[in-house]
């Protein structure tokens, strides 16, 4: 009897030896493809949040721009672009407010002048910055670049003497929204516009099945507006097949302060479908914040 149950004991340690090292065999190859996939997913990230690749800067871009002025940032990797467009009627004897506005990922400066004209037509001086490595200027594009650039240019509109420092507004779309997010966490300003925007990269990454932990530029939207005092306003397409409404819809829910302007048949880049009804929205934000004071 004792030697039988030896036997047997010994016959389930050598399966279980067995199913050990089919396991490992199994599992290896398994993490060695999951190691593949995080290095692949790292490396291509920023070429997807990132799409530089795909918009090139027209040689005339700015030409006929009235009151243009071209304002240069140099970094360790070279220099930055920005365009300043003066709003009408400012001048350090009568300074006025600014909005400094940040483009979609796969855009540039050049394209935004004449969007946002109303801005100027109501002294609103308009700050451009450029991300690097888009258009003109030198670098890599990541979150922590970017916002220290942002930071820089922010610093140089809020010293000029025909800027009320005080009435600085963030102005972001898609991309975009998570620099004006990124800037509003590290610099005061009197309110928040955030068009087509998402909550967190890492949300997004999750959607897609991937995990948030391999994510290099978070843009965590949600925290930053959760914290932010002012007025938020907060635009989206009820048909974004980009970046999902629930976000918007979350991220008006975390403000203190937060207006959700739905358009249910609104895509992504036709957002907001008519611009000539989407100003008055945003007068309405400044005049509560105290940025026009009409």
């Amino acid at each position: 009897m004792t030697h039988a149950l030896s036997q047997q004991h010994h016959t389930a340690r050598g399966v279980a030896r067995g199913f050990a090292r089919w396991g490992l065999a199994l599992l290896l190859p398994l993490a060695l493809l999951l190691a593949i996939v995080l290095a692949a997913v790292v490396a291509l990230q920023r070429r997807i949040v990132f799409p530089r690749h795909l918009v090139r800067p027209a040689p005339a871009a700015g030409q006929g721009l009235v009151g243009l002025q071209r304002l240069w940032l140099q970094n360790d990797v070279g220099t930055v672009e920005a365009w300043l467009l003066p709003g009408e009627g400012v001048s350090p004897a009568h300074p006025g407010p600014a909005v400094i506005f940040a483009h979609g990922n796969a855009e540039l400066i050049d394209d935004w002048p004449q969007r946002l004209e109303p801005y100027r037509r109501r002294g609103i001086t308009v700050l451009l910055p450029e991300y690097r490595g888009y258009g003109r200027s030198a670098g890599r594009p990541s979150e922590a670049a970017i916002t220290a650039d942002f930071r820089s240019f922010y610093d140089r509109l809020a010293a000029r003497p025909e800027v009320d420092a005080r009435r600085i507004v963030l102005h972001g779309r898609s991309l975009g929204g998570g620099v004006a997010c990124a800037l509003a966490a590290q610099r005061p300003a009197a309110a928040l516009i955030l068009m087509s925007t998402f909550t967190s990269v890492r949300t997004m990454a999750r959607a897609f099945g991937l995990p948030g932990f391999a994510v290099l530029d978070p843009f965590d939207n949600l925290a930053v507006v959760q914290r932010f005092a002012g007025p938020t306003l907060l635009v989206h397409g009820g048909r974004d097949r980009v970046i999902p409404v629930r976000h918007s819809q979350q991220l008006q829910r975390a403000a203190q302060h937060g207006r959700l302007v739905l358009h249910p048949d609104a895509d992504h880049n036709d957002c907001p479908p008519d611009w000539a009804a989407f100003w008055p929205e945003v007068w309405s934000l400044l005049r509560q914040a105290g940025v026009l004071r009409e």
